[in-house]
């Protein structure tokens, strides 16, 4: 199982996100600061979840992070992230 695929498993199991997308944007940042041939190192995540609800983007981060901690120590370089409560969609 590739690394894009891992993330949408373990978020999708960790959350149960009503919206999901996971684009490995890796090709983008080739030749800077923690990219690798083959990419799987640069990701934009764009989710959506009840369990977001009454929390802060500092809060939400931290349980995607938790969630990848390790796709996070084996490779993916960075995250970009968007954190929305069902009512944010």
């Amino acid at each position: 199982m590739n690394t894009e695929a891992r993330i949408k498993e373990k978020l999708e199991a960790g959350l149960e996100p009503i919206r999901l997308e996971v684009a490995d944007e890796s090709h983008l940042h080739a030749g800077h600061s923690g990219a690798r041939a083959g990419g799987e190192t640069h990701y934009r995540i764009k989710v959506a979840s009840a369990r977001f609800s009454g929390k802060g983007r500092v809060e939400r981060h931290r349980m995607v992070y938790a969630l990848l901690a390790d796709e996070i120590a084996g490779g993916v370089h960075a995250l970009a992230l968007q954190t929305l409560a069902p009512s944010e969609t």
